[in-house]
């Protein structure tokens, strides 16, 4: 192999991206071996199998995720707005769309909402850490390493191009050769296990560790929402895999399930891409509108309206999502009949999210908002979601979707819906629950200058992209003609607002860091759930005694009843489970094989495959007994935290 073949040369942008890593890198090294830290790095974070610190490594990814995908949407807003530049050429261009979609869909929204599951749901039930907590690590790792190995194509081997949804026959061997799609496939398949584990896992936590007394129709709203959301990506996840497996297989190994020749069927990866696809969307949709229950309830002041209401639309809206799926392809001619069941399936799911809205609006009926930065990301999220959701009921009608799938008007209803639904309640459950993972609130002013910033040029690039739509755009083009230009500026300027706005965000991480006073409470914005019951910070532990449960929102009744969820006369040793260097190992391992198999480099894929197997077994003889934290150790503690 030359070394133009692996490196990828010819491109401006690609080598100072090069540069970039390779400084960021070594500024790391330096700064871990110069304050002395590669042990502490070790011990408490790369082997940890805490919940709250595993929580933590996900969000952390999912806002770096959350860059490397803006960036990627600025460079293609440029070479809109200014064509004439050659900005981008076409093949980048390709190259751009397609890992901009990756990975803000699996990289950023998905761990980022896994990441906020981490740390709430376990303290939200009453419970000291995840049924499994061994495999959290695991799925982290997948996770991390998938997101790793796609995200380092851009400088080896070339990135995929074939878009995000990687449609046959363009993402085979013959359209697409060179390793560019296998990073995709891999990448996907590493970190797919991952998320499949965590769903299982989250499952197993909400249904079997629950706090004596919490019914299922007692457990807060964003444990429902995470329990629903757990079901989906069991039942959705497989057949991404299947579908990624296979195509890998035909693009390495030679096989034909959907190229045109040997009777395989490329329209077959489109209906499996999208059974899992369109549930999907609703794994990203169903944990935020449990964020925005858990926000609006707080700091209306009140209960959140229609409770039993708000679960069973979370049910149907996650039944219904699996029988939606063909409405992403009206166009490629199933046939009247096959479009007609599918439209009416799509009016029938915006029913039960409608109802979601008027829970919202009449829980802040009438009550005494306190206008936080976690509620003003709430409040933005309602009107911005309505807008995303009517134009989705457009596009659920078969015959005018016709005008409309291929068109811009598409791009500004998906990213209604998916900027406004997911990324606003990633921000505001960040700001929400920070103090629980950091001992201190994010500055509220700066927090006030970045929503304003991201939510005001979150529609100034949007909203036109309906007009360009409309007026005949098309999507997945990098030239425009001039009828088009003005509005594709105005879109490019609130793209940088955008970014302007998580500029100013990242740095209230760093201001807060430096200058929040800190909190001592561990219930800072006077919570409704358990999760407000632990002291900051949080121990390891969560809850010195298992608290006992009897109605919902079950830490505010406990305050309004005066009784306090620790009794130091009820302290008793625990038992917690050992950290673990294995998760880290056999994921880096397996991440290699998948590396080495990307570039059809078979042998060493099969020896780091052995590699993990090894890995496991060696596991399997483990007998992981733990380790006890003493009485004594817990009630010093707890008096430290509390200030007893």
């Amino acid at each position: 192999m030359q070394l133009d073949d692996f490196f990828v040369t010819g491109e401006p942008l690609v080598y100072g991206a090069m540069v970039s890593i390779a400084l960021v890198t070594i500024a790391v090294i330096f700064l871990l071996t110069y304050f002395k830290k590669w042990g502490w790095l070790w011990r408490e974070w790369l082997t940890t199998v805490d919940h709250k610190k595993i929580g933590i490594m996900y969000i952390l990814s999912a806002l770096a995720m959350l860059f490397r995908g803006g960036v990627d949407a600025l460079m293609m807003r440029i070479q809109l707005a200014f064509p004439g530049m050659n900005f981008l050429d076409a093949e980048h261009y390709d190259e751009i769309f397609t890992t901009h979609g990756t990975v803000m869909i699996f990289f950023m929204a998905m761990p980022f909402l896994i990441g906020l599951m981490n740390i709430v749901v376990p303290q939200q039930i009453g419970a000291r850490d995840f049924a499994l907590p061994f495999v959290n690590a695991l799925s982290f790792w997948a996770f991390f390493f998938g997101a790793m190995l796609f995200n380092i194509s851009f400088v080896i081997g070339g990135s995929p191009d074939a878009g995000w949804t990687s449609y046959t026959p363009l993402a085979g061997a013959a359209m697409s050769p060179g390793p560019g799609e296998n990073f995709y496939l891999l990448g996907l398949q590493l970190s797919g296990i991952g998320t499949l584990a965590t769903g299982i896992n989250l499952m197993v936590t909400i249904l079997k560790m629950r706090a004596p007394g919490m019914k299922m129709f007692k457990m807060p709203i964003f444990t429902w929402s995470t329990l629903i959301t757990s079901f989906i990506i069991v039942f959705a996840f497989p057949i991404l895999t299947v579908a990624l497996a296979l195509l890998t297989i035909d693009r390495i190994f030679g096989s034909q399930f959907f190229t045109l020749a040997g009777e395989g069927m490329p329209m077959m990866w489109v209906n499996l891409f999208w059974m899992w696809g369109h549930p999907e969307v609703y794994i990203v949709v169903l944990p935020a509108f449990g964020i925005f229950s858990e926000v609006i309830a707080t700091f209306a002041r009140k209960q959140l309206f229609g409770y039993s209401v708000m679960v069973w639309s979370i049910i149907l809206i996650a039944g219904l999502s699996f029988l939606v799926w063909a409405h992403h392809f009206f166009t490629m001619g199933a046939g009247a009949f096959v479009n007609s069941i599918f439209s009416v399936s799509t009016m029938a799911i915006a029913i039960p999210t409608g109802v979601k809205i008027f829970n919202w609006l009449a829980t802040l009926y009438k009550s005494k908002i306190r206008m936080t930065v976690p509620m003003m990301w709430s409040l933005a999220f309602i009107p911005s979601f309505v807008m995303g959701g009517v134009t989705g009921v457009m596009l659920g009608m078969a015959a005018a979707d016709k005008q409309f799938h291929n068109s811009y008007f598409l791009i500004a209803h998906f990213h209604y819906v998916l900027i406004a639904g997911t990324v606003f309640a990633c921000f505001a459950g960040l700001v929400y629950w920070y103090p629980k993972m950091f001992g201190h609130r994010m500055n509220e002013a700066l927090g006030k200058v970045a929503f304003w910033f991201f939510v005001i040029g979150f529609h100034i690039c949007f909203l036109p992209q309906y007009f360009l739509g409309l007026n005949g755009m098309p999507r997945r083009v990098f030239h425009i003609i001039p009828e088009w230009f003005d509005l594709n500026v105005v879109s490019t300027i609130g793209a940088f607002g955008m970014g302007i706005g998580f500029a100013v965000f990242v740095y209230n991480v760093y201001y807060s860091y430096r200058y929040s006073e800190r909190e001592t409470t561990g219930d800072p914005w006077d919570g409704r759930t358990l999760e407000w019951a632990t002291p900051n910070p949080v121990p390891a532990y969560n809850f010195a005694i298992v608290p006992e449960v009897d109605s919902l929102d079950a830490y505010w009744v406990m305050k309004q009843r005066g009784e306090s969820v620790y009794d130091e006369s009820k302290v008793e040793s625990l038992h917690m489970p050992d950290k673990s260097a294995k998760p880290f190992i056999m994921m880096g391992i397996l991440a290699i094989a998948s590396f080495c198999l990307i570039f059809e480099w078979i042998w060493p894929a099969i020896i780091g495959l052995i590699g993990g197997i090894v890995v496991m077994i060696i596991r399997s003889f483990d007998k992981d007994e733990g380790y006890h934290i003493s009485r004594d150790e817990i009630i010093e503690t707890e008096r430290s935290s509390r200030g007893l």
